[in-house]
């Protein structure tokens, strides 16, 4: 995540008389909207152990409105979801900055605004990019689990340019650290979406004390999808290492 660090400036005019109006009058309050946050853009990362989920980490943004100022003292801050369902809100006079946790991919529109002693309001969205990584493993298994992932937005927004996987198979030797007693297991890397089309496959062979790694950058973002390892010949157990990006844009 980058350390640059953004400013969000409006001022607003508002008057009693010419209410929407930039031009000034003796009623007239000024808002100076500032809000500086780290980043516009985050990670959120998906762990899994053996195909059950064992963390999640969010992207968190905080909001920093200290250099706002107002001809009227300004009482409250606050955010709006992209969705309208979720307010949150800080007293002024006690806070002048939020934090809010993206737990989700998307690009998330959210909305921040201040309010002062007259009731005069300013806002402004400001776009949140949260791509998403999942990282999975699975140990000692001749039954690969299937990976299962959705690129498309649970926000109704846009939706990703791509999806990048990286899986590595491994055949660890019987006794560890001397090869042989083992065998070479050959498999298949397969996405697969919800409507059981083969999206893109490649063959893998790993011998006794050796791996094999897929790399691929898939397009389609669109529908449910599944990463499946079968294999093919040979009973040896397995470890497997695996990162599925949903990628919206680069830094």
């Amino acid at each position: 995540m980058g350390q640059w660090k953004s400013v969000l400036v409006l001022i607003l005019f508002v008057s009693s008389s010419l209410a929407g109006c930039l031009e000034s009058s003796v009623d007239e309050a000024m808002i100076d909207f500032v809000v500086e946050y780290e980043s516009d853009s985050g990670v959120v990362i998906e762990t899994y152990v053996d195909g059950e989920r064992i963390s999640l980490e969010e992207v968190e943004v905080e909001f920093d409105f200290s250099k706002t100022t107002s001809s009227q003292a300004i009482e409250t801050y606050g955010l709006e979801s992209m969705d309208g369902t979720e307010t949150i809100t800080v007293d002024a006079g006690v806070a002048s900055s939020l934090s809010y946790a993206f737990d989700e991919h998307g690009i998330h529109n959210v909305t921040l605004f201040a309010v002062d002693a007259s009731g005069v309001k300013t806002s402004q969205m400001v776009s949140i990019r949260v791509d998403l990584r999942i990282d999975w493993s699975e140990a000692k298994t001749n039954d690969p689990a299937v990976l299962p992932f959705n690129p498309t937005p649970n926000n109704g927004g846009i939706h990703p340019i791509a999806i990048e996987i990286e899986s590595t198979v491994e055949n660890p030797s019987l006794i560890d650290g001397i090869g042989g007693g083992g065998q070479t297991v050959e498999f298949s890397w397969n996405i697969v979406d919800e409507l059981d089309d083969t999206c893109q496959s490649k063959g893998g062979t790993a011998e006794d004390g050796g791996e094999d790694t897929w790399q691929t950058i898939h397009f389609n973002t669109y529908l449910l999808h599944e990463l499946r390892i079968i294999p093919e010949e040979g009973q040896d157990y397995l470890n497997i290492q695996q990162t599925v990006s949903v990628i919206y844009g680069s830094d």
